[in-house]
Order: structure tokens, then C-alpha cells, then sequence
């Protein structure tokens, strides 16, 4: 019981956040456009670790660790398709981000807008942890949060 209230106090708390509480530095804009036009393993790691250590040091965090990976996408197949597909994941006792640079069946390298994309979800997963307290689910209210982001870096804009 005490586990089911837990979660759902969890659940609520999520939902009532709907905002980053940071302003973005111009820093961390002009690192986003770089990552925009980058598609390499070794530029998205070089400008991502730059970007993630930004706005941890902007949200008053500990930075995370980021693995940008050459494999591909973690994937399960279901009569021949593609059912699942996994871009990235936080690990938050480790303080640990991991992408995937490369497609799941094709292997080719991201989009850059699915990249950022997954780049700034997986921080909001850290920012909710580190900073809210949060067992960071997918509310409506995190993806207010990695919306509000996306705004303040204008990154909705690229």
C-alpha cells in the first residue's frame, strides 16, 4: 500500500511541473545548432558532453555522464517488424546517459531532430531526478518539461 501511494505521489508531483526552472545560456543555443550539424559519433559525444554539462551547471545539478554509441538502436522484432526500438536511456544512480547514434535495422546514423531529441529527453530524466527529486516517468508533465527546454533553447525553432 505504501508503495502504490508512493508512486502515485510521484505521479502527481510530475504532473504539476510543467517547467524547467533555468533560463538557457546563449552557451548552450549555439551548442544545439552545432549538434543540429553534426552527425558524427565523435562530434555529437564532443558537443553533447559540452550541452549536458551546460545545462547541468544552468540547473545547478551534477553533470552526467554521456555514451554516444556507433551500434545500433536496441531493438525486438514481432512477425518480422520492428515493435520496439530503444533511442537511449538514463541511468540515474550512476548519473549515466546512453544514445544510440545508429538506426535499428539499417544502422544508419540518426536524424539530427531524433538525436537532439532523444538527447534532451534523457537530460529531462536527469533534471527530474537530480533536481525534482523525481522518479522520473513519462508524465505529462515531463514531456511539459522537455517541451518548455526545447522552447528556451530554440530548439522548436530549428
Amino acid at each position: 500500500m505504501f508503495r502504490q501511494l508512493s508512486k502515485k505521489l510521484n505521479y502527481l508531483r510530475s504532473n504539476k511541473q510543467e517547467k524547467v526552472k533555468f533560463r538557457p545560456s546563449p552557451q548552450a543555443k549555439i551548442l544545439i545548432k552545432k549538434l543540429f550539424e553534426n552527425k558524427s559519433e565523435e562530434m555529437r559525444q564532443f558537443f553533447g558532453d559540452q550541452l549536458l554539462d551546460e545545462l547541468a551547471d544552468l540547473a545547478k545539478i551534477d553533470i552526467v555522464k554521456l555514451k554516444i554509441s556507433s551500434k545500433n538502436q536496441y531493438h525486438k522484432k514481432r512477425n518480422g517488424r520492428v515493435a520496439y526500438k530503444q533511442y537511449g536511456y538514463y541511468k540515474p544512480r550512476t548519473k549515466y546517459i546512453y544514445v544510440h547514434n545508429r538506426t535499428a535495422v539499417r544502422g544508419n546514423i540518426l536524424a539530427p531532430k531524433t538525436f537532439l531529441d532523444t538527447l534532451l529527453h534523457e537530460w529531462v530524466h536527469h533534471y527530474d531526478f537530480c533536481k525534482l527529486g523525481l522518479n522520473s516517468i513519462h508524465t505529462a508533465g515531463f514531456y511539459k518539461r522537455l517541451k518548455d527546454l526545447k522552447i528556451k533553447l530554440g530548439w522548436l525553432e530549428l
